[in-house]
């Protein structure tokens, strides 16, 4: 950070509005709380996920603890586990982004492997120090065993991860609109009354997916958001 201040420091909204893609993982992990289980980082803040889509049930673990610390939960928010980023990407898989399902089979497995071989446990079994050492492993593409290398499966996780964590619910991920609040953002609306256009204002949060409006589409998704 070139502040000058530490980085507990600075909200993880501030931080949000400021890193850049290829910085997302190291600003992002450093306001965790230390002492930050697994279990709590994971398990107990995720959305059930319902059935998967493309992945396989190991992989879907392992990439929601992924997830979970590219996006950690922070003391003023929540992260991408609470928004349900895999889930999205599970969905995606199976539509949109069917062309990464490849991607996501031989990356996911290496992970596992890296994570065996460098620390002794699949990647979900490890502490959360140890997950943040093996994805920083993978983002200056020093972890081994990745086709085309570690890095470009992991900026294409990240990628995918900050999707699901901010899209509209309607594609299955931001769940509970976790990644808007995240970020203050209120929301689609139709219109804005000129408080609502002052400087200071702070528009409440309409919780309204685009798609709930009538004059944007009636179609609903069949798994809903």
């Amino acid at each position: 950070m070139s502040d000058g201040g530490q980085p507990g420091d600075l909200s993880r909204r501030a931080l949000l509005g400021r890193v850049s893609a290829a910085g997302a993982f190291v600003a992002l992990t450093e306001v965790l709380p230390p002492g930050t289980s697994v279990a709590d980082a994971q398990t107990r803040r995720s959305p059930a996920r319902g059935p998967l889509e493309a992945l396989t049930p190991a992989e879907a673990v392992t990439l929601e603890a992924i997830a979970a610390r590219l996006i950690p939960t922070g003391p003023d928010g929540p992260g991408a586990a609470e928004a349900g980023a895999a889930i999205y990407i599970d969905r995606a898989l199976a539509g949109a982004l069917a062309n990464f399902r490849d991607a996501y089979r031989a990356g996911l497995a290496s992970v596992d492997a890296y994570a065996r071989g460098a620390k002794r446990a699949p990647f979900a079994q490890l502490s959360a120090a140890d997950q943040d050492t093996v994805l920083a492993d993978m983002e200056r593409n020093t972890a081994t065993g990745f086709e085309g290398g570690s890095a470009s499966f992991f900026a294409l996780v990240l990628a995918h991860t900050v999707q699901g964590t901010f899209c509209d619910p309607f594609y299955g991920g931001n769940r509970n609109f976790a990644g808007w609040d995240l970020i203050a953002y209120p929301g689609v609306r139709l219109a804005v009354t000129a408080d609502q256009q002052n400087l200071d204002a702070k528009p409440a949060a309409t919780h309204m997916s685009a798609y709930d409006y009538s004059m944007f589409s009636g179609r609903k998704p069949a798994h809903g958001h």
